[in-house]
């Protein structure tokens, strides 16, 4: 039997797939100016399933254009807190309605196994039901002085919010961006990544629905030196909110420069889990698992990087590397799948040069090339490095799929100084019963989210973002409203006015 027919036998191919895929612009859907188009591709196969349109400059002109006119003289900006609310919730309902067909959708497209695309789907509409309920609950500050002066806090949203987005779960992190830009009452860009924009362009029927007003919602496809590009350089669109890789942060960081924007940047990761010898190692070996091979592997904060330490090193390598090798890597629609493919065949071949160079860098002890039965596609077996020392390659640089390094520390000092030996700083994990340490050593990692004793689960109320070269500024709960708002400060005398007197003699 050949490849073409295993392939054939077991690919999954969702029902109303479009036709092609466009713009949403001023509440219409439409093809690009210049008529461009390219190539989205099918992760299991690597075959052209649909064309999108493909946006410049001047598409990204109309919608700014549409969503300037949206906050200068539609009523969003204007709604009470509780009226956009009402429609934030509209919006997680019907989120929520169509979670199965959002994850075959987003599962299809991007790789994810369906279960994992389908959680995916879910948090999304958790993300818009958090701030439809924040902006109501939301409380300025007031600071009086008795018959003197009261002195409060205005928030006033800003105008046109760029948005760009990733392709590892596309669809929840587009919520994580929409959700509170329009809460706040702001119009929005929305420029998806390239490899992934079929589940974006179901927003646009979820906002009509749920009675968002024309112009509120724009959408541009297309790549990030034409799109992307263009929407950084905007002069009417005053903050960009952006996630992808450092390198790409920088150009961001660089081309925003010029007009002031507000910038809020969740860049690349390679974090660390600390493993000490008084850790449950059931507990830890699992978390570890889960946090590298989950979402394949393309998570900025997976912990693609394990110290353990020496006296249960052994140990864990051998527990580790056995259970990797049982994690179960299938089509991304089957239930039982828990690592599908990778989102596209130029990022299948970045993680295999990785997966080369670790062969020659450290001792491969799982994994290593295509599992057996998916010699085909964008499949990688989930890859386990072991005595990887901290100067490697697959030490120090993203690889952002299914490849993990596995290195050993003595003291608490040297687990710290490896943890913190790399130019990022997103995350960290710590595994210790001792919980006086675990709070120091959290409080001495160079990140900006640490978990001790957990994998990565993470409370919308709190902060999200990263410190070095993972990321600029923090999203979630209040720093989401304090990003995609304006803070006006109001002084009101009560009493008598005690002003200086200048030049009156």
């Amino acid at each position: 039997m050949t490849d073409t027919t295993i392939l054939a036998a077991g690919r999954h191919v969702p029902e109303n797939l479009p036709s092609r895929i466009q713009h949403y612009i001023d509440g219409a859907f439409v093809d690009s100016i210049d008529g461009d188009t390219f190539d989205v591709l099918e992760p299991v196969s690597n075959e052209v399933y649909v064309q999108a349109a493909a946006g410049k400059k001047a598409d990204i002109d109309l919608a700014v254009a549409a969503a300037k006119r949206a906050f200068d003289e539609g009523p969003w900006p204007r709604m009470l807190p509780r009226e956009r609310s009402r429609i934030l919730h509209r919006i997680a309902d019907l989120v929520e309605a169509r979670d199965a067909q959002l994850a075959e959708m987003e599962s299809f497209d991007s790789g994810l196994p369906i279960t994992q695309a389908l959680g995916q789907a879910r948090r999304a509409a958790e993300n818009f039901r958090f701030f439809a309920d924040l902006i109501v609950a939301q409380a300025d500050d007031t600071f009086k002085v008795p018959g003197r002066q009261i002195n409060y806090v205005n928030r006033k949203p800003i105008g046109v919010a760029g948005l760009i987005t990733p392709w590892n779960t596309p669809f929840m992190l587009e919520s994580w961006k929409l959700g509170p830009a329009l809460a706040t009452g702001n119009t929005v860009v929305l420029k998806p990544a390239e490899f992934t924009p079929l589940s974006a362009s179901l927003w646009a029927g979820i906002f009509e629905e749920a009675g968002l007003p024309q112009g509120v919602f724009n959408l541009v496809n297309g790549l990030g030196e034409d799109a992307g590009d263009a929407l950084v350089k905007h002069p009417d669109v005053p903050l960009i909110s952006f996630t992808g890789e450092s390198r790409t942060g920088q150009i961001i960081f660089g081309n925003a420069a010029p007009f002031l924007k507000g910038l809020s940047m969740e860049l690349g990761g390679k974090s660390p889990a600390i493993v000490f010898d008084d850790a449950d190692l059931d507990a830890a070996i699992d978390a570890t698992i889960f946090g590298v091979f989950s979402l394949n592997g393309e998570r900025c904060t997976a912990g693609s990087r394990i110290l353990v330490q020496r006296d249960v090193y052994d140990e864990f390598v051998e527990r580790y590397a056995a259970q990797a090798k049982r994690v179960k890597v299938g089509y991304p629609h089957e239930k039982d799948t828990e690592v599908g493919a990778l989102v596209h065949p130029e990022h299948y071949a970045k993680v295999m040069s990785y997966v080369e160079i670790g062969k020659s860098e450290a001792r491969l002890v799982a994994g290593g090339g295509q599992p057996e039965g998916f010699e085909f596609g964008n499949f990688v077996a989930p890859t386990v490095f072991a005595d990887v020392s901290p100067d490697a390659r697959i030490f120090q640089e993203e690889i952002f799929g299914p490849v993990v390094a596995i290195t050993p520390f003595d003291t608490e000092e040297e687990a710290l100084a490896l943890a913190n030996n790399t130019r990022y700083g997103l995350a960290a994990y710590v595994w210790t019963n001792d919980l006086k340490r675990a709070h120091n050593f959290a409080q001495s990692i160079e990140a900006g989210m640490v978990w001790l004793n957990s994998n990565n689960v993470r409370d919308l109320r709190t902060p999200f973002g990263g410190v070095k070269a993972s990321g600029l500024g923090h999203e979630g709960g209040y720093r989401s409203i304090d990003f995609y708002t304006d803070q006006q400060a109001v002084h009101i005398t009560l009493g008598e006015v005690h002003n200086p007197t200048f030049g009156k003699n």
